[in-house]
């Protein structure tokens, strides 16, 4: 039997925390017994989690003696982490156990600094706040979840899920962990990365203080993007040269504005594919893209699955009665 350390902080989320309750704690094996041993550790006996509040069993103290360590995210990610949390963190890698980090975890763990130089994962919406704060990071956000050997990230909610799946997978092996994901009410291994669900290209807030020089630019891309936009129509309604256009979005987005356009694109897609039972070509042509085969190519790259897998697993119940063509 293994030993699971689940670490509560104030301010975790309960359901990452949970969630590695549930999973590692129904792991039948073939002798009967249970393959792990969990406990809840914490810096108080009482932990605040949102509208909860969450009873710890151990302190810190017992980290660097567990197998395995799992840090569940928190609410506020610009909060610091209390330094003896990421002092025991240290001594516990420094001992050899495994630590594994769900959703924003992530965070704690770069705090820490067990990140620096690997590649890890956390919740595509906290995406960028974490590249800024940790630069040393290799963050990918089009996964469910990364393995790095002694050090284990996975993306946001339910991807944790995945991760502890995949944990029991690599300890106890197939057969194990598909009992597990059956008590869990879900597949051993998802298809696709957490890119499927990223909200592409959003228009920017649009409130005091948070407007920028491209926002009405932006807006008339997310208007415009089904037409036959090319870089140079984009230039003349900007009022700007191609290559001052080209500086700015990159300043201000990361991306050329075709990448922008492309990404519009395909989250209008995504949009028609939820809540229409339109046909993929059909959606392909409505949104801008010139040809079936780029749509799927595009749609692939930026979501991490093919169109028709992004419908089933996303539309509604009210998307299966006809509509009009």
């Amino acid at each position: 039997m293994r030993t699971v350390a689940i670490l509560a902080v104030s301010d975790v989320i309960a359901y990452d925390l949970s969630l590695a309750v549930e999973v590692f704690e129904r792991v039948p094996l073939r002798t009967g017994g249970n393959g792990y041993a969990v406990q809840v550790c914490g810096t108080e006996p009482l932990v605040a989690a949102g509208p909860l509040s969450i009873g710890t069993d151990h302190g810190l103290d017992v980290l660097p003696e567990a197998d395995l360590i799992i840090v569940p995210g928190c609410h506020d990610v610009t909060v610091e982490t209390p330094p003896d949390v990421l002092a025991a963190l240290r001594t516990a890698y420094d001992a050899g156990t495994q630590i594994a980090s769900i959703c924003t975890g992530a965070f704690t763990l770069a705090a820490a600094g067990l990140l620096d130089g690997r590649r890890a994962t956390t919740h595509w919406a906290a995406a960028d706040h974490f590249r800024a704060a940790f630069p040393a990071v290799d963050l990918d956000t089009d996964v469910l979840y990364v393995d790095e050997g002694q050090i284990l990230t996975s993306a946001g909610a339910s991807a944790g899920l995945d991760l502890c799946l995949h944990i029991v997978h690599r300890d106890y092996g197939a057969s194990i962990a598909a009992a597990a994901a059956k008590l869990a009410v879900a597949p051993v291994h998802r298809s696709g990365g957490q890119a499927q669900f990223i909200v592409r290209n959003q228009l920017p807030a649009n409130t005091i203080g948070e407007r920028t020089e491209l926002d009405d630019l932006l807006e008339w891309i997310e208007q415009n993007a089904h037409t036959e936009l090319t870089l140079a129509a984009i230039a003349e309604r900007a009022a700007m040269s191609i290559r001052t256009l080209n500086r700015r979005f990159q300043a201000e987005t990361g991306q050329t504005p075709m990448q922008w356009v492309t990404g519009v694109r395909v989250r209008h897609a995504q949009e028609l594919l939820e809540s229409t039972s339109l046909g993929v070509e059909r959606i392909g042509r409505d949104v801008g893209f010139t040809s079936a085969a780029n749509f799927r190519e595009q749609f692939r790259r930026l979501s991490g699955v093919a169109p028709l897998m992004y419908r089933n697993t996303f539309r509604g119940r009210e998307a299966d009665y006809p509509s009009a063509s």
